[in-house]
């Protein structure tokens, strides 16, 4: 730590009603180092965050900046003084292409103040660039996948050119080919003196990229950790105060007859010169099995999900069958009554009521069941709510709290719990443990075995193949929309499964090479 700090926090806390979300919370960071934040759900690692960006105004405590005593108040404050943060939770404006988000507020003018859309698309495909990927900047947001609008959350930090850059869960929903483009952009700012403030549940990533290492639990700072003279256990071990058990799925697990059957499975792309977006798709899922979907951003995973669920804006071609009976969803209401659920990959766009409690957001899909004489008895729907808040661990002062005051992963596991409570006979997950810290891993981890080994069949999507290789009894790989590999467990290696899913890439690049030779 260098004489003068760069940021100092002095006994910052943040209350709100019935929470203490961060306690006396003092730390200093110097210039240009990168300091990763890490603890459990709810440990107060975002509210901090969001208190140094302007986001939230109101605390205890004090910062300075350089030297000096700042209040920031608003994210303008925070932006004129070098600091920009990207939120784990997306902040897009869906309507607006991806160069107006980029430049919301900020939007580049003519020199007859009229808006220059050539230029903002100019500087939006260049900060895109940066980030290597391959996103139309006149593209509607709303047209784009979580893991396209995320890379645009970065790509609108990068233009302001900051020297202080906050970073929440930055790699939730990018494919480790996404990552390691990100891991390299960081590198790239930090050479140019940027200081980051990195908050992942990712422990391999926190140990590829930190100086230091600063572990939250329960709203308090429990420790900062060179990262040379620690190791993930230790880290792990402070961040939830016990020791984590390994999640043992080693076990085999019987599965039965099959559930779910789907025959040459097609969803057409209107417009696009492809024409398609799943060409060809065939499996099965039986019952007491989990199967993990692999592929690549743009592979089709979640598309997929979609068409077995009946919430595809397209409709699909080919053969699904349900216990034998065939069936082709018009709407979601039609799947979950046949026994189907859905965790959708869009947690806030899709999945959250964010006017509604913790409870309602847990019991909306079964309110019948909690009828009394025809009417709707809060207080079985409180108990219902409260059991499930029991078993999954969700952390939160009351099953009547706002669900915009949980974090993010306890989020995640109310919704989880909530179709749960509609006991499907298939749950499909896409990304679930998307921002889940380790601890919450390992319990979903066992609960999806726990269902498993009572017959729910389960199809996952993770952009995290060690994930789908310690969970999955069989992992289909997808590629630009096709089937290009399917391994059973024991069959089943990182190396094979990327050689899949990127397959198509790899015959289109040779098909180029041909070209340009003959």
């Amino acid at each position: 730590m260098t004489s003068t700090p760069l940021i100092s926090v002095r006994r910052v806390s943040k209350r709100y009603p019935g929470v203490l979300a961060l306690e006396d919370i003092s730390l200093e960071v110097a210039p240009g180092e990168l300091l990763a934040i890490v603890g459990e759900n709810g440990a107060g690692k975002s509210t901090l965050m969001k208190i140094l960006s302007g986001v939230i105004t109101e605390y205890e405590g004090e910062i300075s900046l350089r030297g000096q005593t700042v209040r920031f108040r608003g994210t303008r404050d925070a932006e004129r003084l070098g600091i920009s943060i990207i939120h784990q939770e997306l902040n897009l404006v869906e309507q607006l292409s991806a160069a107006a988000n980029i430049f919301l507020g900020r939007e580049l003018r003519t020199p007859w103040g009229l808006l220059d859309q050539a230029a903002m698309d100019q500087g939006a495909a260049e900060l895109l660039d940066q980030l290597e990927c391959l996103i139309d900047p006149r593209a509607a947001v709303r047209q784009l996948r979580v893991g396209d609008q995320q890379l645009i959350e970065i790509a609108k930090a990068l233009s302001l050119e900051t020297g202080i850059l906050i970073m929440d869960e930055p790699t939730s929903a990018l494919t480790e080919s996404e990552v390691a483009r990100l891991f390299r952009v960081i590198d790239r700012l930090r050479a140019r003196g940027v200081t980051v403030l990195y908050i992942s549940h990712k422990l391999d990533e926190v140990f590829r990229l930190a100086d230091r290492i600063a572990v939250l639990r329960d709203g308090r700072l429990v420790e900062i950790l060179d990262r040379r003279q620690t190791d993930a256990r230790a880290v792990t071990h402070l961040m939830v105060g016990r020791e984590i058990e390994e999640t043992d799925l080693s076990s085999p697990r019987q599965p039965g007859e099959p559930v779910l059957e789907v025959e040459h499975l097609w969803l057409p792309w209107p417009g696009h010169a492809r024409g398609w977006r799943l060409e060809d798709i065939s499996f099965s899922l039986r019952r007491g099995e989990i199967l993990g979907i692999a592929g690549l951003m743009g592979a089709g995973r979640t598309e997929l999900l979609e068409c077995l669920f009946g919430a595809s804006a397209d409709r699909p071609a080919g053969r699904i069958r349900l216990d034998g009976q065939e069936v082709l969803f018009q709407h979601p209401a039609e799947a979950r009554q046949a026994g189907v659920a859905l965790v959708t990959e869009d947690r806030k766009r899709l999945g959250l009521f964010d006017r509604m409690s913790v409870g309602q957001n847990i019991t909306l899909c079964t309110l019948d069941r909690s009828l009394r004489h025809g009417l709707l008895s809060r207080r079985r729907e409180d108990q219902r709510a409260a059991l499930i808040v029991e078993q999954l661990g969700v952390k939160t002062s009351s099953v009547n709290a706002p669900i915009t005051s949980l974090s993010g992963g306890n989020q995640q596991k109310a919704i989880i719990g909530r179709w749960l409570l509609t006991q499907p006979k298939i749950l499909l997950l896409d990304d679930p443990t998307r921002g889940i810290d380790v601890g919450a891993k390992a319990e979903l981890y066992r609960l999806m075995d726990q269902l498993c080994r009572q017959g729910l069949g389960i199809i996952i999507t993770s952009s995290e193949l060690p994930e789908l290789l310690a969970l999955c009894d069989r992992i289909l790989v997808l590629c630009e929309g096709r089937q290009t590999g399917e391994f059973a467990r024991a069959e089943a290696t990182e190396h094979r499964i990327m050689e899949a899913a990127t397959m198509r890439r790899a015959m289109a690049n040779v098909s180029l090479d041909c070209e340009r030779f003959s």
